[in-house]
């Protein structure tokens, strides 16, 4: 693999017995060559209740170009007025009556609903937004005096839905992350100047800014979160039927074998860049299954990320940082593991006595393979 010295622009080649994607968009599967999938496969592909009767690469989840901010009641922190304002304030998502820049959105519970927010906490009982995503709560914290609450944006507020990162060209990428950075400044000066107040009043100008926190000088995340990659085509695809409650009914969370770890989280599709369809499905505690790890044919490419083999519906869960972090820690033993006994992955998926032990290497690493009785009954 060749790659390219940003500083020194010396182009350097690289040689591995192994190959690990951790790329946020699954950058090194078409560099590759291996077999992969992007953005909505078709009911007819997966028998998911919830995918789309015809495949869509380009109908990939919103991107998040998070901010940190705090609040001075008596100060005004009011930035300058963003370019793209007056886009954003009158951007209107096909599925809500109200633009984005608004206190009301997609209900979690009954995504075709809408509900209201606000700012703080509040005696009205309408869900605050301030302490959804806060990082800094001084009554937990001993914090210096001149250090206050610091929350991230993070909401569906500036969730970017406007177009994918993927399987377009580069101007249009950079585009793209452009725009979302231009919806979080809006939603900033909007919160500053337009939003309604409970007690009638509109803007918080107080809110400011906190590029100290994210160690950027615009208050703005270093790169923005995305939820969805290029994803490898695996011996085993996780699909909606392996983790969506209602689908397994009775039969309770999938057992797999060949685990190499665990995660929990509802099969939560943030608006996609296409269909803009949403959707929060509730989910059985589930496994991270081995086959999902390895490509049908490359030999030497792991996914170590949120890149493995599994539906977009499925990648609603495992795009979850614990299960993404659990992904790469069983990526980065198999590697060793199949360097040290001299065998392919796919062997190790393929053979109980590697299997065996490799499990036994990840499980005296700490990391957790299955889940228990107890620990289901607590869900």
């Amino acid at each position: 693999m060749t790659v390219l010295h940003k500083e020194s622009g010396a182009e350097i080649r690289l040689y591995g017995a192994y190959y690990l994607d951790a790329t946020e968009c699954g950058d090194l599967l078409p560099l590759a060559g291996a077999e992969h999938v992007s953005g909505a496969e078709s009911r007819s592909e997966t028998g998911e209740p919830h995918a789309l009767e015809e495949a869509d690469p380009l109908d990939m989840q919103s991107i998040t170009h998070v901010a940190a901010v705090d609040y001075l009641p008596d100060g005004d922190f009011t930035i300058e007025r963003p370019e793209a304002y007056d886009y954003w304030r009158n951007y209107v998502p096909s599925f809500s009556l109200y633009p984005i820049l608004s206190w009301y959105a997609s209900d979690a519970s009954d995504t075709t609903k809408l509900k209201q927010f606000t700012m703080f906490p509040n005696e009205e009982g309408i869900v605050s937004l301030w302490d959804y995503r806060r990082i800094v709560d001084p009554s937990i914290w001993s914090l210096p005096l001149n250090v206050g609450e610091v929350t991230l944006l993070n909401w569906a507020l500036n969730d970017y839905y406007d177009g994918p990162l993927v399987g377009v060209s580069s101007r249009e990428r950079e585009r793209h992350l452009k725009a979302a950075r231009q919806l979080t400044l809006s939603l900033v000066y909007w919160l500053q100047t337009e939003a309604p107040r409970l007690d009638g009043g509109k803007g918080y100008p107080g809110v400011r800014l906190r590029g100290d926190v994210l160690g950027t000088e615009d208050g703005l995340a270093k790169s923005p979160y995305i939820r969805e990659a290029r994803r490898i085509c695996g011996l085993y695809t996780i699909a909606e039927q392996d983790v969506s409650k209602e689908l397994r009914g009775e039969a309770g969370p999938m057992r797999y074998e060949d685990s190499v770890g665990v995660g929990s989280y509802h099969l939560d599709l943030h608006p996609t860049t296409a269909s803009q369809r949403t959707f929060y499905i509730p989910n059985h505690p589930y496994e991270i299954p081995l086959g999902s790890l390895i490509p049908v044919r490359v030999k030497n490419l792991l996914p170590a990320c949120k890149n493995i083999s599994m539906t977009q519906i499925a990648n609603g869960c495992y795009r979850l940082h614990p299960t993404e972090w659990n992904i790469g820690e069983a990526a980065g033993l198999l590697a060793v593991y199949a360097c040290t006994h001299n065998v392919l992955p796919r062997e190790v998926c393929g053979s109980k006595i590697h299997l065996k032990a490799y499990q036994q290497l990840l499980t005296d690493c700490g990391v957790q393979l299955h889940w228990t009785e107890e620990e289901l009954e607590m869900q």
